[in-house]
């Protein structure tokens, strides 16, 4: 096991920073135990980080960090049931492709894939389309290490309770070690991106997501344009490049609108704004673009993910599906009296409803609306704003996300509260795992 004495520790946003005596770097479960063993022993919190993408203080400490970054490697594919069973430090960036070489896949992914799989399924993490669920209601199986140092293992039928909490556990009822992910057969996703006016969107975005797999869509503040992109789950083959030319043109295209129009001349554009404030709607328009319609074929773990090298601080809110476009409004009208300018999209998605206790999609069919800022920008303000649209429609942020709530606030929202905080306390007797910001959403233990 590697350790190395206090070091500071941030995010990849910048915004959560932390002093730990000392950052543990295990290489297998046995090592997460004699960490937990030798904390409680001295009396010390431990926190596990994945990789960091988190906005909040979900995995700050000022005692013991755990990276299990380590902890990442394959141990089983089960080719009869679809599943496949991974160290639960493995990034999905780095599990996708292993899989679709194995000829499987994740049934639903969200935007960005540099998350770890368990911090992805402890903070509800998810993508989008009505009949698809969160990433954490594809696990069929875990093992964690409990605050007494104890390996449990769990599934539907063993430990069945534990199993049922700890799919979005939040990093509060231990150390994740290994996740069993029931996975589909390999697919591609026929992709339809399209800039076209916020209004067409908004009045038919209801009737267009129960016809399309995986639906969402970006409104850039201060345009009339949004960017709508549809994808529909395919067996259907990339059409094969006619030659080598044709295929080298068509990776220039896709680099060009990832790296180059998302990332460069975005940042570019970011940067600029932040400089001189009046010049962010006209960059907002250049961004939003006049029309366009981008349409292609590929796996999917592909189309699901682009890569975000702009940093921002960003939240998040679930809210009823039937009330998720009037929000949607409220949030437009919130930009448009500020008093200042707002330079990223707002996100909108949708998703099916589950049964996990602490998942932002509990027992209801969800609207998602995701707002973001430049890095090293005010965000208060303005999220604070959005916070108090979503309070009127019982929302619930992502957990990895930016919010100002408290567990006086949250636990009228979540049906299964209680459960969660029993398993919470079975799990975590002494408290090892909590820090200023659980303590914060879900109470201290009691």
């Amino acid at each position: 096991m590697n350790s190395q004495s206090s070091k500071t520790w941030s995010n990849w946003a910048g915004n959560q920073t932390s002093n730990p005596l000392s950052i543990k770097k295990p290489q297998n479960e046995e090592d997460v135990v004699e960490i937990v063993k030798e904390a409680k022993k001295r009396g010390l919190k431990v926190k596990v980080v994945g990789s960091g993408h988190s906005f909040t203080g979900i995995a700050v400490t000022d005692e013991v960090l755990v990276s299990i970054d380590a902890i990442a490697d394959i141990r089983d594919v089960d080719f009869g049931n679809l599943t496949v069973r991974v160290g639960a430090g493995i990034k999905l960036c780095d599990l996708n492709p292993i899989l679709q070489r194995s000829g499987l896949a994740m049934p639903n992914l969200g935007d960005i894939v540099y998350q770890s799989i368990s911090g992805a399924i402890s903070t509800s993490t998810h993508g989008t389309g009505l009949e698809f669920k969160t990433i954490a209601d594809a696990v069929c199986g875990m093992r964690i290490v409990d605050g007494q140092g104890q390996v449990v293992e769990c599934d539907k039928q063993k430990n069945p309770e534990i199993f049922h909490a700890a799919r979005v556990g939040l990093g509060a009822l231990g150390i994740i070690t290994e996740v069993t992910i029931q996975c589909v057969e390999a697919f591609n996703l026929h992709a339809v991106e399209e800039i076209l006016p916020i209004g067409e969107v908004t009045n038919n975005f209801d009737r267009w997501s129960k016809t399309t797999d995986h639906i969402e869509f970006f409104w850039m503040p201060n345009t009339d344009k949004a960017l709508l992109k549809r994808n529909t789950r395919t067996l259907e083959a990339p059409p094969r490049p006619r030659n080598k030319r044709h295929s080298l043109k068509r990776r220039w295209n896709r680099f060009k609108n990832e790296e180059i129009k998302q990332n460069v001349l975005f940042g570019a554009m970011n940067h600029l704004g932040k400089i001189i404030p009046p010049l962010v709607p006209k960059l907002n328009s250049m961004v939003a673009g006049e029309s366009g319609r981008a349409e292609y074929i590929t796996t999917s773990y592909e189309v699901f993910a682009s890569p975000r090298r702009v940093r921002f601080y960003e939240m998040e809110y679930a809210v009823p599906i039937n009330y998720g476009i009037e929000a949607f409004r409220r949030v437009v009208e919130l930009i448009g009296d500020l008093d200042h300018y707002i330079s990223f999209p707002v996100e909108y998605r949708v998703l099916g409803k589950d049964e996990i206790p602490m998942s932002t999609a509990t027992g209801r069919d969800s609207a998602f609306i995701a707002v973001h800022v430049f890095r090293n920008t005010p965000f208060e303000k303005y999220f604070q704003g959005v916070e108090e649209i979503m309070a009127d429609y019982e929302g619930r942020p992502h957990w990895g996300k930016l919010n100002f709530q408290d567990h006086e606030t949250l636990s009228n929202n979540y049906p299964q509260w209680e459960a969660f905080q029993n398993i919470r306390r079975l799990m975590d007797p002494f408290g090892i795992f909590t820090n200023p910001y659980l303590d914060k959403v879900l109470g201290p233990l009691t």
